[in-house]
C-alpha cells in the first residue's frame, strides 16, 4: 500500500507536474531528476517546459494533438517531430501508460476494464453502449476512502489518488481499444474513489479532457459524481463548467448517515444548501443519484421526503436498483416498488428516471474485479 504522502499531490513546491510514481532521468553531471509527464499538463504548463528546452513554443501544441487526439503511446511515434525532438522527449519526458491486465464483455456490449497502475495497484473503467454513443465511466482513486454501505469500492479503503494523467489515461487506453472512437462521446467520473477528494488531478485531467487543445469532448457531456464534499462543490462550479451529479441516496439525515458516512460531516441542509448555490447554465439540471434498497430507503414515504426535499432544485432523479453481491447485506426492491417510488416522484412534477444496471453478468459494479485481482479470487 502507498501511503498518503506519497499520493496526495501531483505537484511539488516549484509548480512543476510528474508522473507517480515518478520515472526518473540521469542529467550529464550524474544527477538524477523526474521526468515530466505530459499528459498532466496544461497547455500552458507544456509551452513553458518545451521552451525551459530551448524549444519553440509551438512544439507544445504538436505534442498535445499526438497525445490526446493521435493517442500515441510513444514518442517515437511521433513522426512531424524531429528526430533529435524524440530523443529529448525520451530522456526528459514520461508518457503515463496503464496496462490492461484484464476485461471482461457483457452481453449487453458493457466492457470493464481492469488497469494496473505502475505501482501495482489496479482501477476500473468501464464502457457502457448507450442509444447511439458510448459513455465511459472512470476512476479516480485506487480505492475509497468513504465507506458507503453499498459500495464494494469501499470496501477496499484507499490506496492513493490517481495523478490527471492516470485520470486521463484512462481515456486514452479505451479509445485506441475501439473500433470507432468517435462513438465515445460521454465521460463520467463515477468509477473508483470520490473525485472531490483528488480534487487538483481531477480537475486537471478534466481540462485535459474538455479542452479544444485535449481531447475535445463536450463539457456538456461530462459529468462528476460526488458523495457530497460540500467544500470542493462550492469551488468545483467556479473552477470548471461540467454536469454535477450527487450521490444522494436517502432524503433523511438518518437513513443517509447510516448509509453513507460522509453525511456526519456534511449532513442534507449543508449538502443542498451547496447544490442551490451550484452554478448551472441554462437549461442544465444537477443529477441526483438514489440507490434503491429495499427495506432502507425505498418506501413511499422515503419517496414523498424526497420530492420535499429537491422541492426548488433544477433537478434530475436517477433511480437506479441496488446491483446485488454477495459481500454486501442489502437488496434491491421488487420492479413493483421502484416503479411506485417513481411514480410519486413524476407525479410531484420531477424527471425521475429508473436506470437498468448493465453488465450485470460481468463484474461490473464498481470495485467487484479489481476486488476480486486483490483477493485472488477467481
Amino acid at each position: 500500500m502507498v501511503s498518503n504522502a506519497q499520493s496526495v499531490s501531483l505537484q511539488n513546491r516549484k509548480g512543476r507536474y510528474f508522473c507517480f510514481p515518478p520515472s526518473q532521468g540521469k542529467a550529464k553531471s550524474g544527477e538524477t531528476f523526474m521526468k515530466a509527464d505530459l499528459k498532466g499538463m496544461s497547455l500552458a504548463e507544456t509551452e513553458a517546459w518545451i521552451e525551459r528546452q530551448g524549444l519553440p513554443a509551438y512544439r507544445a501544441k504538436q505534442l498535445r494533438q499526438w497525445l490526446f487526439k493521435g493517442l500515441v503511446g510513444r514518442f517515437q511515434e511521433m513522426s512531424n517531430l524531429t528526430k533529435g525532438l524524440r530523443l529529448l522527449l525520451e530522456e526528459k519526458a514520461e508518457l503515463t501508460s496503464l496496462e490492461v491486465v484484464e476485461t471482461q464483455v457483457s452481453k449487453d456490449g458493457t466492457i470493464k476494464y481492469l488497469f494496473a497502475l505502475r505501482d501495482g495497484l489496479t482501477i476500473e473503467t468501464v464502457l457502457i453502449p448507450e442509444r447511439g454513443h458510448f459513455t465511459l465511466c472512470v476512476s479516480s482513486q485506487a480505492g475509497c476512502a468513504m465507506g458507503c454501505r453499498f459500495c464494494l469500492t469501499g470496501k477496499q479503503g484507499l490506496k492513493r489518488n490517481l495523478t490527471a494523467s492516470e485520470i486521463v489515461d484512462q481515456v486514452i487506453q479505451v479509445k485506441r481499444s475501439m473500433d470507432y472512437a468517435d462513438r465515445l462521446t460521454n465521460i463520467v467520473v463515477m468509477g473508483m474513489g470520490e473525485p472531490l477528494a483528488n480534487y487538483d488531478a481531477v480537475l486537471r485531467a478534466l481540462n485535459n479532457i474538455i479542452s479544444e487543445q485535449g481531447m475535445n469532448f463536450s463539457h456538456r457531456r461530462v459529468t462528476l459524481s460526488t458523495c457530497g464534499l460540500v467544500p470542493q462543490m462550492r469551488e468545483f462550479g467556479k473552477d470548471i463548467t461540467v454536469n454535477l451529479a450527487v450521490s444522494l441516496n436517502a432524503a433523511d439525515d438518518t437513513t443517509r448517515s447510516f448509509l453513507m458516512p460522509v453525511n456526519r460531516k456534511y449532513p442534507l441542509k449543508s449538502l443542498i444548501a451547496a447544490c442551490k448555490a451550484f452554478p448551472l447554465p441554462n437549461r442544465r439540471m444537477i443529477t441526483f443519484e438514489y440507490i434503491l434498497i429495499e427495506g432502507i430507503n425505498d418506501r413511499a414515504e422515503d419517496a414523498m421526503r424526497l420530492a420535499k426535499l429537491l422541492s426548488g432544485l433544477r433537478a434530475k432523479i436517477n433511480l437506479i436498483p441496488l446491483n446485488p453481491h454477495s459481500r454486501l447485506d442489502m437488496s434491491p426492491p421488487p420492479m413493483e416498488r421502484i416503479l411506485k417510488f417513481q411514480e410519486t416522484l413524476v407525479d410531484r412534477h420531477f424527471t425521475a428516471i429508473i436506470r437498468k444496471s448493465k453488465g450485470q453478468d460481468i463484474s461490473a459494479a464498481c470495485g467487484q474485479l479489481s476486488g476480486r485481482h486483490v483477493s485472488g479470487l477467481s
